[in-house]
């Protein structure tokens, strides 16, 4: 299998298996990942040079923490203002698509790629690829994973540890193993932002708006 068909079957989300320039590819994103998360934490310009090396686009202002982990990087295209902390595993053999000012906890999986159920095909190191897309404004609480083929609607909130298996609409919070939507964001949230915790508290609004 060549390098072009290999990414033509990843496109029509065939089976596919890994080449040497892939792998040669891989490689170097290891180095310029390397290089990402052995920075020194005052070294901020470098690590901005090195995500546009990376990432296939990275939009102004995106902020990751170290450490990263990723397989492709220019697959993957981060809009403007999205900050994530510590422990971002992106599986980015299908592209990954994050919105503007998206949120992301600790130790948040965005997983492309899967294998086949059947052992003889599996023991073949045969993989299939999906594309992830996180829309504008969405959160993922710490330690929750997507699953291949998932779009996570615009301003969603993904409960932390949620295993993410179907599609998120817009301004949603959804939850759980296997995450499912338990209300729409409302007018509520405008008032109180943590349980009995309201916004009108002196000092608790602030004047601008990311996204």
């Amino acid at each position: 299998m060549t390098e072009q068909e290999r990414q033509e079957r990843v496109a029509k989300g065939q089976l596919w298996l890994d080449t040497e320039e892939f792998i040669a590819h891989q490689g170097k994103m290891k180095d310029l990942m390397y290089e990402f998360n052995m920075s020194r934490p005052s070294e901020t310009a470098r690590r901005a040079e090195l995500m546009k090396q990376i990432f296939g686009t990275v939009g102004k202002d995106v902020w990751i923490n170290q450490p990263l982990s990723l397989l492709v990087g220019t697959t993957v295209t981060i809009g403007d203002g999205t900050y994530a902390n510590a422990g971002l595993t992106l599986i980015d053999d299908a592209s990954i698509t994050i919105g503007k000012g998206c949120l992301f906890g600790t130790n948040v999986t965005l997983c492309t790629t899967g294998h086949p159920i059947d052992p003889e095909e599996r023991a073949k190191c045969s993989m299939y690829s999906f594309p992830i897309t996180i829309g504008d404004g969405a959160w993922l609480g710490a330690g929750s994973i997507v699953l291949p083929g998932i779009t996570i609607g615009k301003f969603a909130v993904i409960g932390a540890g949620s295993v993410v298996t179907k599609d998120i609409p817009d301004y949603t919070v959804a939850v759980g193993n296997p995450c499912r939507p338990i209300r729409k964001i409302n007018e509520h949230d405008k008032e109180y932002y943590w349980r009995d915790r309201r916004f009108d508290e002196p000092g608790n609004r602030f004047d601008y708006f990311m996204v």
